[in-house]
């Protein structure tokens, strides 16, 4: 694989979070009953005309921005025409020539490098319809389809083919979705649809200027299925070249049961779509004042809040990435910053036993039942004595569960900790008397034997003393 180069760019269909479709005011609401939101507009009846939603258009704006686009003073929609069961037109009112914004960039990192990765165009358009198969795309023996998403408002973000490994792909996308969730223009759902990707992906010999023939994989639901289904492609491609063969220009599909793209059909060229603009919207001319107003209502986006977090809270770079990789966590996190100042122990927390829990449980962080103030709550019992860090674990884990406050589960399980020294000190008597020989070997000056003794006593208390104060009055007695 070190002879080869690998090419990819990717093209990414963000649903945008508006109450209503691109040209209808049927509902976008996910998971109605089938062809329930659908009128003669989205399935093209004939004699209806189609009407710009304007919130499609602000949307558009406010996500091109965000990505360095630049606005286009000019901009008209096309027919796409094509024919496929979900599309009810058999055309796709999407852009060609002229989109909304073009010539934009995002900057990633991957290995401690940062690189810029262009963006070619992004564009506004509508959903087809969903097809629903009997199984696997490639061995349905009927597929059904449902029209709600028809007419369902995107925008298709192509980057420039300046990808060069799966691993930056994924980067790539990790940071589109974090940009675009920040701007609020879309949920960026890949389960739900809302955040769809296709790669085009091409080998070439090391060193060599022309790109090699390239092919497109769809039907990669998941940012994990993005780098296998990569990395899979690259090699099928490399193995294809070794042999002596030539790689097809082809339409592909992820399957994840088999863990292998497979061939669904040729791929088109922008010729096979015979676009034309579509006569029945006029062309856009958009406002400059209008694009500076949507540029002043950008909240400050991930890098920017990634570099306030380092120089306002002394947070280490990969804590900072970490917590304003969602705007979802970098809120809660300043949320329990404004209680509790100690950042570097909200992050441990949050980046820690948080995260593990959210992750074990399929939540996202505004599903977790442990509000700001509760976490927060938490850290002022163990700073008080109240709890140890061990035990705070064990309250943070209730907590998660019941959506009770620390106090209250501290109290109902009777978890306050020790620091009677008197308390202490009986229990250390005890556990000195039980093991003689890890005595003898602390006073021969092995220092392990210590921690031996330490967790004697915390197990002997069901972890609630004080282990400082455990500590202490163990040296004090072995010493004396």
């Amino acid at each position: 694989m070190a002879e080869y180069e690998t090419i990819i760019g990717l093209e990414v269909h963000v649903e945008l979070k508006t109450k209503t479709k691109i040209f209808c005011s049927c509902s976008t609401e996910f998971g109605a009953a089938p062809n329930t939101h659908v009128c003669p507009v989205c399935l093209g009846l004939p004699g209806v005309l189609p009407v710009l939603n304007k919130k499609v258009l602000e949307y558009a704006i406010r996500a091109a921005l965000a990505l360095n686009c630049r606005i286009a003073e000019y901009s008209k929609f096309d027919r796409k025409n094509y024919y496929y069961p979900d599309l009810p037109k058999n055309y796709q009112i999407s852009q060609y020539d002229l989109p909304i914004a073009e010539h934009g960039y995002l900057d990633i990192e991957v290995d401690g490098v940062t690189k810029r990765i262009g963006i070619t165009r992004l564009h506004m358009e509508e959903d087809a319809g969903k097809l629903v198969h009997q199984g696997t795309i490639t061995t349905s023996p009927y597929s059904l389809v449902d029209y709600n998403r028809t007419g369902v408002p995107l925008i298709e973000i192509v980057s420039e083919p300046d990808m060069r490994s799966p691993e930056e792909a994924r980067a790539y996308l990790d940071k589109l979705k974090a940009i675009i969730a920040y701007t609020g223009v879309s949920d960026c759902r890949m389960e739900e649809g809302s955040l769809r990707c296709d790669a085009n992906v091409s080998v070439r010999p090391r060193g060599a200027k022309e790109l090699g023939t390239k092919t497109e994989i769809k039907n990669m639901n998941s940012f994990r299925a993005l780098q296998r289904a990569l990395a899979y492609e690259v090699e099928r491609q490399i193995a294809v070249l070794e042999e002596g063969g030539r790689i097809v220009q082809e339409t592909r599909t992820w399957d994840e049961a088999r863990g292998e793209t497979r061939s669904m059909r040729s791929k088109e060229e922008a010729h096979d779509y015979r676009y034309f603009p579509e006569p029945d919207l006029v062309p856009l001319v958009i406002d400059r004042r209008w694009v500076e107003e949507i540029r002043a209502s950008l909240p400050e986006l991930p890098d920017q809040r990634r570099q306030r977090y380092i120089r306002l809270y002394d947070l280490p770079a990969y804590d900072a990435a970490v917590l304003t990789a969602s705007r979802e966590m970098a809120e809660y996190f300043e949320a329990c910053v404004a209680m509790y100042p100690n950042a570097k122990a909200v992050s441990n927390w949050m980046m820690g036993d948080l995260s593990r829990l959210l992750n074990a449980a399929g939540l996202e962080i505004t599903q977790c039942r442990v509000r700001p103030e509760q976490l927060t709550g938490l850290l002022k019992l163990i700073d008080r004595g109240t709890i140890s860090g061990k035990i705070a674990k064990t309250v943070f884990e209730e907590m998660f569960e019941s959506g009770k406050d620390a106090e209250q589960v501290v109290r109902e399980k009777g978890l306050e900790q020790i620091s009677d020294s008197g308390a202490i000190a009986a229990v250390v008597d005890e556990v000195l008397a039980q093991n003689p020989k890890v005595v003898a070997d602390f006073r021969a000056g092995k220092d392990k034997a210590l921690g031996f003794l330490v967790g004697q006593v915390m197990k002997a208390t069901r972890g609630k003393a004080n282990p400082e104060l455990v500590n202490s009055l163990l040296r004090e007695k072995l010493q004396s």
